[in-house]
């Protein structure tokens, strides 16, 4: 018994695409001869295959492949002509699809389904195919049966998951299931990983292979280097200024060793936004290596992030780098960890395969299979729930602050230690963020967290200012962070929530604001000051240079920084300022030149330029700071020096030939001098002598005279005016013997007697009590004051000397009308030194007359009055050999007052 086929075509309905339109199919028995052209005759072919189509309960496809000419091993894709009822619903495509196989379904490649229809399209028999479809909106167990019609091919696919099954095949599903859900679950931790990743702040890179080419870049790595292609291409070849740098030599070190390689404030110089000019920058790196299934070093994972302002505000936030540091470690333990989950994966995904070709080939074995694959599918649960825990232990122990918003009025779900610390005591999981921080509610960053969420966009903000208090009910406190805005999704990509990535940078703001104000600072002050500053960079550009500079040299500073400071200088003293300005760059040491400068209206004048490198704690020249003095007169006056010099040089010359012509002078003079002293004691000797000898006949005439007056008689009437004046010139004699007596032992006491302290008010009440007559006499009144000075360091006999002929003068020369006053105190001047001062009421005299010869030896002032004009001298002589001097201020008919200054030793 046999059944015979022919073909031939005849139009079928509508809804067929038009290369099948004439389609017929005649079937006959070609042992018994039956036709049934009855049946055919009953049911017309056309209206019954269009029937079969729309009703069949398996999905039917008519598929074109294409390029149509070409053979079957080379079939691209293939093109839908047309989609049965039950296959739209199991594909959820239309009658006649637009796009291709590859377009609606690119997995097709990876899962063998196109593969597949290369074969069915080559066999002269049908194929079938089991596969597992789990993207574009399929996931289930298919099995797929083809034949080639024509120049096209049939397709009958059935959804398995709808058929009956039997226990040992529903344990195997359930088995794939639970093994699928815990491959997504781990999928899904993976991807959110590698999202948190792409958004961190911070720079992260995978390099492959030996030559480290860019496999992934995030976004911040991407931004900092904008306008240069890094994915695909070689490090050297994408950024070929790191290659002889000290960070391209710790990447090799990483490769090589399979080792974690890191390195803190590492410089690097790298052209930014594509710029020829390189700039240096400070970077904490963290070269991760990572490894193939086999265990062998494939690449590395690179993490960094930049710390240059942490460098040049001295490292005043070094608690935060710590943080980020161990943040790093941490990251770098995560990729780690998620090197190990894709090695599992891959493992996983490796054995999937594996157990559907055996299921394929051996069934008879699916109950001993059933086993291992529920082992491998409890395996990966467990793995995924490890993976959590990783994830989790990250997000906890990560020294970042890291939480997570749940739903609409976003809750506290998770907040992780670094976060609490920020808001000690403050209790926050399961709260709404508006309840807990009752304060972010009047704040922007919570308008910020509702768009995120509503809209789906994250959100990055940099030293955002935000007022939190730490505690509940504490102080609210002006806080500065940075941080990332993360939606959340939930399985069916719906957004649920809002992850929180943040660290407080309050003190890295505070310490450039401090920095900041300490550069006004210094511009304020550098504006101030009379002379001309100017900073350079390590490399010796001026990049800055004050008011005074612009004013001199009249130019703008603009024109300053651009073409240097070079062309403003004498052409002759250039070159030795570019000489020393290179050797400084060169050694570090400080740099001084001097040099003409020229003003802004063309005159040179000297300047003395002076710089000083400032240094960071590593000893690495971070700035120039500068001066330039002007010296100009000083310059004159060291030439004007140095031919003074030379002159002297030959005064100098005649002085020494004087000087000998002097010595033998002052060898004459020494030896004149000595017998002056001779001469003067021997002088001293005679005065004292012929003052005792001439005083015992001077007494003698006094008593002949006192007896010629008491018995002898005088006719004559002018006798007694006679023996009147006799008598006053005895007297004259007698007080100028003593008093030139007194001179000379004033002079010796001088040389003999030693100084001792002297209390002044006994003293002075001394000297008045032996004048008691003539005080008495003329009513004299005495007011003394020595509470400033009581006592003085003197020769106790010259001070008595002292206070006797200045009060005795004050009582002398007296003013008829009033009775005489005189006071005597004691001050002190501005340096200390004691000061006598004793003031009268009597007639005054002539100081700008006779103040030239106030203390000169017999200098009489009034005759009215007897004196020897001795008394003045005295008082100045002992002055004048203790070390001090005497001021007179006098005004005639009113007084005068003698101001005597001793040395501070007195």
């Amino acid at each position: 018994m046999g059944v015979k086929y022919s073909c031939r075509t005849r139009r079928l309905p509508p809804g067929f695409p038009p290369r099948f339109h004439h389609l017929s199919v005649t079937v006959s028995d070609a042992a018994s001869g039956f036709s049934p052209a009855d049946t055919w005759a009953a049911f017309p072919p056309e209206e019954l295959l269009a029937g079969v189509f729309d009703v069949s309960l398996t999905g039917l496809l008519l598929l074109r492949p294409l390029p149509e000419a070409a053979p079957p091993e080379a079939v691209a894709d293939f093109a839908y002509a047309y989609v049965n009822p039950a296959a739209q619903r199991i594909l959820a495509l239309p009658a006649q699809p637009a796009r291709t196989l590859l377009e609606v379904f690119p997995d097709a490649v990876a899962s063998g389904v196109l593969g597949f229809y290369r074969e069915a399209l080559a066999s002269p028999t049908p194929l079938h195919l089991d596969v597992r479809y789990q993207r574009h909106g399929l996931d289930s167990y298919y099995r797929l049966a083809a034949r080639r019609v024509g120049p096209g091919l049939l397709v009958s696919l059935t959804d398995t998951d709808a058929q009956p099954r039997t226990a040992t095949e529903q344990v195997l599903r359930d088995s794939r299931a639970r093994e699928q859900h815990a491959r997504a679950e781990a999928e899904i931790q993976r991807n959110r990983l590698h999202q948190l990743l792409l958004e961190a702040p911070a720079l992260i890179a995978t390099y492959h292979g030996p030559e480290h080419v860019f496999g992934f870049v995030n976004a911040q790595h991407q931004a900092l280097l904008a306008g240069r292609v890094l994915l695909g291409r070689p490090l050297r070849e994408a950024l070929p200024e790191l290659a002889q740098q000290p960070i391209y030599a710790l990447l090799e070190a990483a490769y090589h060793s399979g080792e974690l390689q890191s390195a803190s404030e590492m410089p690097v110089k790298v052209g930014h936004d594509n710029a020829q000019v390189l700039s240096q920058n400070y970077y904490n790196v963290f070269f991760q290596p990572t490894r193939d299934a086999a265990g062998q070093v494939d690449g590395v994972l690179g993490f960094a992030y930049e710390v240059t302002a942490q460098v040049q505000a001295r490292r005043q936030i070094e608690e935060k780098e710590q943080e980020l540091r161990a943040l790093n470690m941490l990251l770098g333990a995560a990729n780690e960890e998620l090197a190990t989950v894709n090695e599992g994966l891959r493992h996983n995904n490796a054995a999937l395969q594996h157990a559907q070709q055996a299921l394929r080939q051996l069934n008879q074995e699916l109950e001993a299979r059933v086993q291992q694959r529920t082992y491998e599918a409890d395996a990966a649960r467990a793995e995924a729930e490890r993976q959590r825990a990783r994830l989790e232990r990250f997000f906890m122990q990560a020294p970042a602050a890291i939480c997570v918003l749940d739903g609409p009025e976003l809750v506290y779900e998770l907040v992780n230690p670094g976060y609490q610390r920020l808001f000690p005591d403050r209790a926050l999981l399961g709260r709404p963020l508006a309840e807990a921080m009752p304060e972010f509610a009047r704040q922007p960053i919570w308008l910020i967290l509702q768009r995120v969420y509503q809209s789906g966009e994250p959100y990055e903000g940099r030293e955002t200012l935000v007022q939190a208090a730490r505690q509940a009910g504490g102080p609210v406190e002006d806080r500065y962070f940075t941080f990332i805005y993360q939606p959340r999704h939930d399985a069916a990509g719906l957004i649920d929530g809002v992850l929180v990535f943040a660290y407080e940078v309050t003190a890295l703001v505070q310490a450039r604001r401090r920095v900041e104000q300490s550069e006004l600072e210094f511009r304020l002050l550098s504006d101030a000051i009379p002379h001309l500053v100017w900073t350079a960079t390590p490399a010796g550009a001026v990049d800055y240079c004050n008011e005074q500079w612009c004013a001199y040299t009249g130019g703008a500073v603009a024109e300053a920084l651009y073409d240097g400071w070079s062309r403003y200088f004498h052409p002759q003293d250039l070159p030795r300022m570019q000489q020393h300005w290179a050797s400084s760059l060169h050694s570090g040491q400080p740099y001084q030149v001097e040099a003409r400068l020229r003003r802004h209206d063309g005159q040179y004048r000297w300047f003395l330029a002076r710089a000083l490198a400032l240094r960071d704690e590593h000893g690495q020249i971070t700035r120039w700071f500068g001066t330039a003095t002007d010296m100009h007169q000083q310059k004159g006056l060291a030439e004007a020096l140095q031919l003074a010099s030379r002159k002297l040089a030959t005064t100098n010359r005649e002085l020494r030939a004087a000087n000998d012509e002097t010595q033998t002078i002052n060898q004459e003079l020494a030896q004149a001098n000595r017998q002056l002293t001779r001469i003067n004691q021997d002088l001293d000797n005679f005065v004292y002598t012929a003052s005792h000898d001439l005083r015992q006949p001077v007494y003698n005439l006094a008593g002949v005279f006192q007896e010629l007056k008491r018995t002898a008689t005088f006719h004559d009437p002018e006798a007694p005016q006679l023996m009147q004046m006799f008598e006053g010139a005895l007297g004259q004699i007698h007080n100028t013997i003593q008093g030139l007596s007194e001179v000379v032992q004033v002079e010796r006491r001088n040389a003999q007697d030693a100084t001792e302290p002297v209390a002044l008010l006994p003293l002075a009440q001394e000297v008045i009590q032996s004048m008691h007559e003539q005080a008495t006499a003329t009513g004299a009144a005495f007011r003394l004051d020595f509470a400033a000075v009581p006592a003085l360091r003197f020769a106790r006999l010259n001070l008595q000397s002292i206070f006797y002929n200045l009060l005795s003068n004050a009582l002398k020369y007296r003013h008829p009308d009033r009775a005489p006053v005189v006071r005597v105190r004691t001050t002190r001047t501005d340096e200390g030194a004691p000061v006598l001062l004793v003031q009268d009421n009597g007639l005054g005299l002539d100081v700008a007359r006779y103040g030239p010869d106030l203390f000169q030896l017999f200098r009489r002032f009034h005759d009215h009055v007897g004196g020897s004009g001795l008394g003045l001298y005295l008082v100045n002589r002992i002055v004048q050999q203790a070390g001090g001097r005497i001021e007179v201020d006098s005004v005639v008919g009113e007084g005068t007052t003698f101001r005597i200054l001793l040395p501070a030793a007195a």
